[in-house]
């Protein structure tokens, strides 16, 4: 093993974890256009179409008009539970224990109200195409990320509340979410309850915390349930081993880190439960994953198509993915490629990472949850699994 890489990614993670630590985890999201006091005065703020083109100007746009329409620096639920699993990675005792206990502390009470079990959503609205979701609409992605850093936290810190509120959200997956079946009575789990979308890598998420869920209560039907919407996933696998993201017309976009959801989430379904029925669907899915989204200079394609935008989340996801199918050590060439593009690419000196370089221009704004949180969370299983390999 090369010790400079891991010196070198060791470097990056401290400089980034001083960075978001400074900041009190708080920042911008790609998303976040709607929080801005001067759109909220507007008597255009309730058009579905003003308020898309509003979320994609602040999206795309290489200028951050944040500070300007007076978008304030939040904290985001999603983002905090990607860094409390970080903490969790590189849990040492001592100071850690506080900081994960302070998040835990925060995400406690952020939990949205009025639903069958702890739940979490965003801290802006989000109007997509698809449907429209007000600011606190908890999700299934954000409940299983937290669901799962909760897990995390329980295996570093132990409190058996942690894991009572892990099982409450399933609650939450098995109550709230609306369910689209299939023939054989197979089901895929909505967004989140004020949609009936089929969206395979966020129902995925709430499979895998249930199956995980079951390894800690031994609750036969959260096993059962994570099998019928695993297997509607498993049906929409196309035979190269791709998914697209959803069912839907404009839907049908094949990616790079929503393809490693899948996987991942599949793969510990697998490894929860013992059940070995989707192994062939796992090999051909991470076949197609490593050899459509990488190229061979490291940079980590967006689309299975197209390079650009390229995304800082996909460097991220891509150690997660291997990791989680312990494949890391497989492939860490690949993986060292790939981390030596992104850093010589989208890291800033300054201590944290850029969001998307897309070909004329690179937006530079340092998204605390897409951006830093990502990062934060794929280095830490990288320096976890290699820290311990030296």
């Amino acid at each position: 093993m090369n010790k400079e890489v891991l010196t070198q990614i060791s470097d990056v993670f401290e400089r980034l974890k001083s960075f978001v630590e400074k900041e009190d985890y708080k920042g911008w999201d790609p998303f976040d256009g709607l929080n801005s006091q001067i759109f909220n005065k507007l008597p255009v703020k309730n058009s579905r179409f003003i308020r898309l083109a509003w979320l994609q100007a602040f999206k795309i746009s290489p200028i951050n008009m944040r500070p300007l329409l007076h978008v304030p620096k939040q904290h985001n639920n999603k983002g905090l539970g990607l860094f409390l699993t970080g903490y969790c990675n590189m849990y040492k005792g001592g100071n850690d224990d506080y900081i994960i206990k302070n998040l835990i502390s925060i995400l406690k009470n952020a939990v949205s109200e009025g639903y069958s079990g702890a739940c979490w959503g965003y801290n802006f609205d989000w109007q997509a195409r698809a449907f429209f979701q007000p600011k606190g609409t908890p999700t299934v992605v954000a409940t299983s990320f937290i669901a799962n850093a909760l897990l995390d936290a329980y295996d570093r810190i132990g409190n058996d509340e942690l894991v009572e509120l892990a099982r409450s959200s399933c609650d939450f997956i098995l109550n709230d979410l609306n369910k689209t079946f299939d023939s054989d009575n197979n089901y895929c789990f909505s967004y989140s309850p004020l949609d009936k979308t089929s969206v395979f890598n966020a129902s995925l998420l709430g499979s895998r915390l249930l199956a995980r869920t079951y390894h800690y209560t031994n609750e036969v039907q959260l096993l059962e349930s994570a099998l019928k919407s695993v297997k509607y996933t498993i049906n929409h696998q196309q035979a190269d081993g791709r998914w697209a993201y959803g069912t839907l017309p404009f839907h049908q976009w094949v990616d790079n880190f929503h393809t490693g959801y899948n996987l991942e989430s599949i793969y510990e379904y697998q490894k929860y439960s013992g059940d070995l029925s989707f192994k062939d669907n796992i090999e051909r899915g991470l076949d197609y994953y490593l050899n459509t989204f990488f190229t061979e200079e490291g940079i980590p394609k967006y689309y299975n198509n197209s390079i650009f935008p390229i995304d800082v989340h996909a460097p991220a996801q891509l150690i997660v993915t291997l990791y989680r199918m312990n494949q890391l050590r497989n492939y860490k060439p690949l993986v060292d490629r790939v981390l030596e593009w992104t850093i010589n690419n989208m890291w800033d000196k300054r201590g944290f990472f850029y969001y998307q370089k897309r070909s004329n221009w690179t937006s530079k704004i340092p998204y605390m949850r897409w951006a830093q949180a990502w990062m934060f969370y794929g280095l830490s299983y990288y320096i976890k699994e290699f820290s311990e390999y030296e």
